[in-house]
């Protein structure tokens, strides 16, 4: 498995440059708003997801696809020199990374912390809301939740706030049993 440490690192250091940018020119909401609509794209589309991460696509090939992506989506033109500024520095596949961390000090600057859940299955309107709530009490600030389905996790939730990992899913108490089974 890869070492995703030094990706991080570039994604943190890239989101900072572009949100200190942004947010001197007054367009912070309208980058966010561009960088999560990229991030919905990334997610859906299989091919924009392999021009990003593969290698075997050169630099140039990168630039062209994202500003084409960035001309189709009518992204700020602050948006579309920082894609084209990471392609040519050849970062387009920590992308996610930066995007994320983007989207954690657009949260910060409005008093708000970012959270992702996974569940096993979709959460209904009404579990939505109590785990809102649920945030809330226990970080002390309003979060903005991200939710994935992952059915491996079998049931129950995990939530990530930054670098913490809160993990009741049904999958990890398996696992802890297990573990303790085979001490036995």
């Amino acid at each position: 498995m890869a070492d995703d440490s030094k990706a991080t690192d570039v994604g943190v250091r890239y989101a900072q440059a572009l949100f200190e940018l942004a947010k001197d020119q007054g367009e912070l909401g309208v980058v966010e708003a561009d960088l999560k609509s990229l991030k919905a794209m990334r997610a859906e589309s299989a091919d924009l997801h392999t021009l990003l991460a593969s290698p075997a696509f050169d630099a140039e090939s990168k630039g062209k696809g994202l500003d084409a992506i960035a001309d189709a989506a009518g992204f700020s033109a602050t948006t579309r020199k920082f894609l084209g500024l990471v392609a040519a520095n050849r970062r387009a596949n920590a992308l996610p990374g930066m995007i994320g961390a983007f989207e954690r000090l657009a949260a910060a600057e409005r008093g708000a912390i970012s959270a992702e859940v996974v569940t096993a299955m979709p959460l209904t309107a009404a579990q939505s809301k109590a785990l809102a709530a649920a945030l809330r009490t226990a970080l002390g600030k309003d979060p903005e939740i991200e939710t994935r389905v992952d059915a491996a996790i079998l049931g129950g939730v995990k939530v990530r706030v930054g670098s913490r990992l809160y993990d009741a899913s049904l999958k990890s108490r398996l696992d802890s049993l297990k573990f303790a089974l085979k001490r036995a």
